[in-house]
C-alpha cells in the first residue's frame, strides 16, 4: 500500500525498517537458542561481545552506548551477569561512580564457546548468499544508522539549546 506522505525512498526505508524488525526478533530468539546452554541469552551475549570488542575495560554506560541500548538495560543485565558469575565490577580510575564492568574466566568462556557455536551457524545462514550482497547490505545498514544517530544528535543538541534559552529567558 503507496502512503502518499511518503517519498519512494521512504517508503522503501519504511519497509526496510519493518523487515529489520522482523529479522532483529528471529535473530533474538535464534541467538538464544544457540546459547542457552552456556548461560548466556542473546542480551548477554550482546554485553560480552562489546567488552570484547573494547579495547579497554568500559563502565556500563559506555557498553550501552556502544550496543545503541539503555544503560538502565545494561545495567539490569551486568547485575545478572555478577550474581552468575560471568562479570564482575572494578574501579575506575576517571569516574568513582562509573564501575568498569570485566569479564570474569567464566565470562570469557562462554563468551568464546558462544564464538564457536555461531561460525557454523553463520556459515549456514549464509550459504549460498553472495559475499558482496551481505557487505552492501552491511554498509546500507550502517550508512542508515549513522543518519538516524545524526539526526537523534542532532534533536537532542536543539533540545538542549531551547532549553538552555528558556532558562535565560526566566532569569
Amino acid at each position: 500500500m503507496t502512503d502518499p506522505s511518503h517519498t519512494p525512498s521512504g517508503e522503501a526505508l519504511t519497509d526496510l525498517i519493518l523487515e529489520t524488525f522482523r529479522l532483529n526478533g528471529r535473530l533474538l530468539a535464534a541467538g538464544d537458542e544457540l546459547v542457552r546452554e552456556l548461560g548466556l541469552t542473546s542480551a548477554r551475549w550482546q554485553v560480552l561481545g562489546a567488552m570484547a570488542a573494547a579495547p579497554a575495560p568500559l563502565p556500563i554506560a559506555h557498553i550501552a552506548r556502544n550496543m545503541g541500548l539503555t544503560r538502565q538495560s545494561v545495567r539490569r543485565l551486568v547485575d545478572e551477569m555478577a550474581r552468575d558469575g560471568l562479570v564482575r565490577l572494578a574501579s575506575n580510575p576517571h569516574h568513582a561512580r562509573a564501575k568498569l564492568v570485566l569479564p570474569t574466566e567464566a565470562g570469557k568462556r562462554a563468551f568464546a564457546d558462544a564464538h564457536k557455536r555461531q561460525a557454523p551457524w553463520a556459515n549456514a545462514v549464509a550459504k549460498g548468499l553472495a559475499r558482496r550482497d551481505i557487505e552492501a547490505a552491511h554498509r546500507m545498514l550502517a550508512m542508515i544508522r549513522a543518519r538516524i544517530e545524526r539526526l537523534s544528535n542532532a534533536r537532542q543538541e536543539l533540545a538542549r539549546q531551547e532549553l538552555v534559552a528558556d532558562q535565560l529567558k526566566r532569569s
